[in-house]
C-alpha cells in the first residue's frame, strides 16, 4: 500500500470513528493550557488534572503566577514529574508572558518557544489547541503510533515525524489529527502491549500485519 493511500484510509477511520477528539487537560483559557502543557511533559493527563485546580486558584494569571516564588510553585506541584526544573519554568514562563506579551500568549510557533519550559511540542499544542493552526504536536504517542503503524518511515526524532506527518495530512485536519494519534497511543496502541486485536485499524497497521506473519 502506498504511503498517500495509507493516510487516506487511516484519516478516514478516525473521520468515522473519532469524530470528536480534543486534550484531556482540564482548562478555562490560554494561559491555563499554556501551564498545564508544561505541567504534562513525561506526566499524565490525569496527574496534571489533579495539581492545576488548586493551582490556577491560587494564581489564576500569569502575573499572580509572576509574582510567585519558586518555592511556592513546587509545593503545589510536588507530585509531578521533575517539579523543580517545573516550577522554575512556569515562574520563568509567568514572568516573561508578563514583561514581553502583555500576559497573551502568543499564537507563533516561535515565540512561544521563547519562554521557559515551552519546546517545540509546547508550542505546537497552544498554537493547534487554542489558535487552530495546521500544527502537529508529536510527543511520545504520536511518535510511537505514527511508527508503528507505517506512517512514518525511519523517523528518528519528534520534528521528523512532525515534517512527515504534517506531508501528508491535510492542513485544515492537523489540529485534530494531533488528538486522534494521542488518543490511539494511550488508549489502543499503547507501548508495551499494544491492543491489536480490539484495534479497528490493525488491517492498515505495518506492525500489526508483520506481527501477524510472525505467528504463520
Amino acid at each position: 500500500m502506498r504511503k498517500k493511500e495509507r493516510f487516506e484510509k487511516v484519516i478516514a477511520w478516525f473521520q468515522e470513528n473519532m469524530p470528536i477528539a480534543e486534550t484531556e487537560l482540564h482548562y478555562t483559557n490560554p494561559y491555563e493550557l499554556l501551564v498545564a502543557v508544561i505541567l504534562s511533559a513525561q506526566c499524565t493527563d490525569k496527574r496534571v488534572n489533579m495539581m492545576t485546580p488548586a493551582l490556577f486558584e491560587k494564581y489564576p494569571t500569569a502575573f499572580d503566577l509572576s509574582h510567585a516564588t519558586q518555592e511556592d510553585i513546587f509545593n503545589f506541584i510536588r507530585s509531578c514529574s521533575y517539579p523543580n526544573n517545573k516550577a522554575k519554568h512556569l515562574l520563568g514562563m509567568a514572568k516573561m508572558l508578563v514583561e514581553n506579551f502583555k500576559e497573551e500568549v502568543p499564537d507563533d510557533i516561535k515565540e512561544l518557544q521563547k519562554m521557559p519550559g515551552v519546546g517545540r511540542k509546547t508550542a505546537n499544542v497552544i498554537a493547534s489547541v487554542v489558535y487552530d493552526k495546521p500544527a502537529m504536536a508529536v510527543d511520545t504517542h504520536v511518535f510511537r503510533v505514527s511508527a508503528r503503524m507505517g506512517l512514518t518511515t525511519n523517523a528518528k526524532t519528534p520534528l521528523e515525524t512532525e515534517k512527515q506527518l504534517i506531508k501528508y495530512i491535510p492542513e485544515e485536519l492537523l489540529p485534530i489529527a494531533h488528538h486522534w494519534l494521542i488518543l490511539h497511543g494511550r488508549y489502543v496502541c499503547i507501548a508495551r502491549k499494544p491492543k491489536c486485536k480490539s484495534c479497528g485499524l490493525k488491517n492498515l497497521c505495518k506492525y500489526y500485519i508483520k506481527e501477524q506473519k510472525k505467528e504463520l
